[in-house]
């Protein structure tokens, strides 16, 4: 009888094994209950990977042709509900474009310091949940915190805490209130400082590092090919901004740096987001100046065009003049009236490239609405990043994209 301690071939000393199909998701807590993902495993590795979206089903372009021009907003409000403000500046320049009017120079600086309040919410949101879902807890509630007092100023100004339907075409729907400035540069640094305070926990944790540098990984001629945008594309090494390459209302006029990666990971994908917060204070503070230099009374000092066709007149003249009831009565009804017309109008929202393709075939209510998403291409990359990855490794890839559904399924 041979001896039980006989070296056996080592062929023979492995078990057979087949590949494993898993799900993962929908009702996952990583995938924000509206992704699913189908996974080809070998062993605890990824080999293949389906990324199936549209477990929303909102259809929020089809409602908005449904509607009046103006009746839009509060769905542009949920295509990305972290960053609202951004999605109202982008639709309400693309039906601006159709009309050929430019907003006064009041109500575009306010645009942009609405957007970068809304951006950095939109940063400190994703950095803190893809901190958390790594175990680290501490720093999510610390970027909440800040967030929260950005929404508080935004919620004064807006009266709504997050979805804010604050903008217009034309401009925007009320007044700043006169310690709008003072109220953002006392806010900054407190928010930069805990900012800071996060990064300080995070940077020097070897389980953060470990999950984070060299996982994930995108290339850059794949992002570009794929069409991402925002951090996800900046982190590989591009260097694309559309607030740069194609300045629009007063971008132009503000000093800011492009934060841009060089692996094209987790990593890379979070300290673009980090820089970018900072960058964004840059830019609210010098359009606090810029606001500050504006003449009071000018025409300049408005916050809408003074057009009877296009904006709401006052409620004063609503009720107490026929004109202004008749004028209230056929926007509200009637809608604008939009020429005929096809655009496309591009911002940089808070995950990249967001454009608004609109079909005008005049009157009051749109044709044809088209929104390019910014998630939605940095989803489509996903599998490309975790494939040759571990099981554990999706969940900080997946949280460094930074996916909305609102804007996925939209």
């Amino acid at each position: 009888m041979e001896s039980i301690d006989q070296e056996l071939d080592e062929s023979e000393l492995e078990l057979p094994a087949e590949p494993m199909t898993l799900n993962m998701g929908p009702s996952h807590p990583a995938m924000h209950g509206t992704i699913r993902m189908v996974l080809k495993l070998d062993g605890e590795t990824v080999k293949a990977c389906d990324v199936q979206p549209g477990y929303l089903h909102r259809a929020q372009e089809k409602m908005g042709e449904r509607g009046t021009w103006q009746q839009f907003f509060p769905y542009t409000d949920r295509l990305n509900y972290v960053s609202p403000m951004l999605n109202n500046v982008g639709y309400a320049l693309a039906v601006e474009k159709l009309l050929g009017i430019t907003v006064p120079r009041r109500a575009q600086i306010l645009r942009v310091i609405h957007g970068e309040l809304a951006r950095i919410s939109d940063h400190l949101t994703c950095n803190g949940a893809m901190a958390m879902e790594l175990g680290a807890f501490t720093p999510f509630l610390w970027f909440i915190k800040a967030r929260e007092w950005l929404w508080e100023i935004i919620e004064t100004q807006t009266g709504a805490r997050m979805t804010h339907s604050y903008g217009r075409i034309g401009g925007l729907a009320a007044r700043d209130t006169e310690d709008f400035g003072a109220r953002c540069l006392e806010v900054m640094p407190k928010m930069l400082a805990v900012a800071t305070e996060g990064e300080s926990l995070l940077l020097k944790n070897r389980i953060f590092l470990d999950r984070t540098q060299g996982v994930g990984i995108l290339s850059k001629k794949r992002a570009v090919s794929m069409g991402a945008s925002g951090p996800v594309l900046r982190s590989t090494g591009v260097d694309y901004d559309v607030r740069k390459d194609k300045p629009y209302l007063t971008y132009g006029e503000v000093d800011f740096d492009v934060p841009v990666g060089e692996d094209g990971d987790n990593y890379d994908r979070y300290m673009c987001r980090l820089e970018e917060i900072r960058q964004s204070v840059r830019i609210v503070e010098q359009s606090i100046a810029l606001l500050n230099k504006i003449e009071k009374g000018s025409p300049e000092d408005e916050v809408s065009v003074k057009d009877p066709r296009v904006v709401l007149p006052p409620k004063e003249d609503v009720y107490n003049t026929i004109e202004g009831t008749i004028n209230h009565f056929k926007l509200i009804m009637e809608g604008v009236q939009i020429p005929a017309g096809e655009v496309y109008q591009y911002t940089e929202g808070g995950n990249g490239e967001l454009g608004f393709m609109i079909v005008s075939r005049g009157g009051g209510n749109p044709w044809r609405i088209r929104v390019r998403a910014p998630s939605f291409f940095s989803l489509s990359a996903v599998s490309e990043m975790i494939i040759g990855g571990m099981i554990a490794d999706i969940v900080p890839t997946f949280g460094s994209i930074n996916m909305i559904g609102g804007e996925c399924d939209r």
